[in-house]
């Protein structure tokens, strides 16, 4: 079976060119050289992931923390009332449970 292109495997013929802030470019470099990447290395894996997603990898907003705290936050207030929900469907007294088990009048 043909194994699919990814940017780590398909050959690299096509190049790419950019205009950056020399120090702005310095310091992003020193960044990903402590991740053990060049600025190549991760601008591939930016489009790699975008590939992956089909779209921006990571949510973009004027204020993206409280995005998704908000997000986060309603992601648990949506489990916490699933959870309150089936605990309720399925809530046994003290004495329901004796009485099943033959202790109780």
């Amino acid at each position: 079976m043909a194994q699919a292109l990814t940017v780590a495997t398909a050959p690299k013929t096509a190049t790419f060119q950019m205009r950056i802030n020399p120090e702005i470019k310095t310091a992003v470099e020193e960044v990903f050289a402590r991740c053990g990447m060049t600025l190549t290395d991760a601008i591939n894996i930016f489009i790699q992931q975008s590939l992956n997603a089909e779209g921006m990898p990571m949510l973009i907003t004027t204020n993206s923390r409280d995005a998704m705290r908000e997000q986060a936050i309603q992601t648990l207030s949506a489990e916490l009332e699933k959870g309150e929900a089936s605990a309720k469907k399925g809530l046994y007294t003290q004495e329901d449970i004796l009485r099943e088990f033959g202790f109780g009048a």
